[in-house]
């Protein structure tokens, strides 16, 4: 088992060090693709890291609190969590908290009207470009373009069109790694992070993630009345604007499940 990491600043590093000390009092809150699964190119072929249910078992025997915030429907959580749903205690939040699963119950609001409409047209869109993938997400839909022969080119060229099949629905773009989402307005980690943090009472928040979607949490976290240690889940795609607010940067999911084994 490796050393703990060091937190980049004396307030982390003391927040880190209760966090260990008191796992009662603690909650380890984590995204889900690229933090505790690879990224892949088919969201679809997605499966958890070997080790990451273990590694979430292992801090629910040590007493923490337990969360995964994520921008998948739940289902897909418990599906590609592989022994997720018997970790005592894990918290999942689907849809960046529009969806809430715990102690093997769900609950989950109607569908936003706007969705049927947006995949719709998300998928004349993705039949015209090469490579450009749909996932029907339920409560949202997204457009992915890591496929595409040029990621990046096709990613500017459909982002204003996205953008105007969401300002006919209702719904708002939110961008990622060569994804473009439409989803309801208002749904993001931030909100289900300051929710989480409500209900449970915690004092000390760990939290990790490795993308754009992950940064309302991190801004959340740092706002709220809690000691927090942000850890970011470092590849070659994750935006520098998530490495500089980190409190400790870990070689991708196999860096984040030996993180939280050595909390445990």
């Amino acid at each position: 088992m490796s050393e703990l990491p060091t937190p980049a600043t004396p307030e982390a590093r003391s927040a880190f060090a209760a966090a260990v000390a008191e796992p009662s009092r603690t909650l380890v809150a984590l995204d889900f693709d690229g933090t505790l699964a690879p990224i892949v190119s088919r969201p679809e072929d997605a499966v958890a890291s070997p080790g990451a249910a273990d590694a979430l078992a292992g801090l629910a025997a040590a007493g923490f609190r337990l969360a995964v915030i994520t921008g998948r429907p739940v289902a897909d959580v418990l599906r590609l969590g592989r022994g997720f749903a018997d970790v005592p205690g894990l918290v999942i939040y689907g849809h960046y908290g529009l969806e809430q699963w715990a102690d093997g119950e769900l609950t989950a609001p109607q569908v936003h009207p706007g969705v049927a409409p947006a995949k719709a047209a998300a998928g004349e869109l993705a039949r015209a470009h090469e490579g450009v993938d749909v996932e029907d997400k339920g409560h949202s839909v997204a457009l992915h373009t890591r496929n595409a022969p040029d990621p990046g080119a096709v990613f500017a060229d459909l982002r204003p069109r996205a953008r105007q099949i969401g300002a006919d629905n209702d719904l708002e773009v939110v961008p990622g790694r060569f994804v473009l989402e439409l989803r309801p307005p208002g749904m993001d980690k931030g909100g289900a992070l300051r929710r989480l943090v409500a209900e449970s009472g915690v004092q000390v928040v760990v939290f990790a993630g490795d993308d754009l979607g992950d940064l309302p949490a991190v801004r959340a976290l740092r706002e709220l009345d809690v000691a927090g240690v942000v850890v970011c889940s470092d590849s070659l795609e994750t935006p520098d604007e998530l490495r500089q607010a980190a409190d400790i940067v870990v070689d991708g999911p196999a860096g984040v499940i030996e993180l939280l084994r050595s909390m445990a």
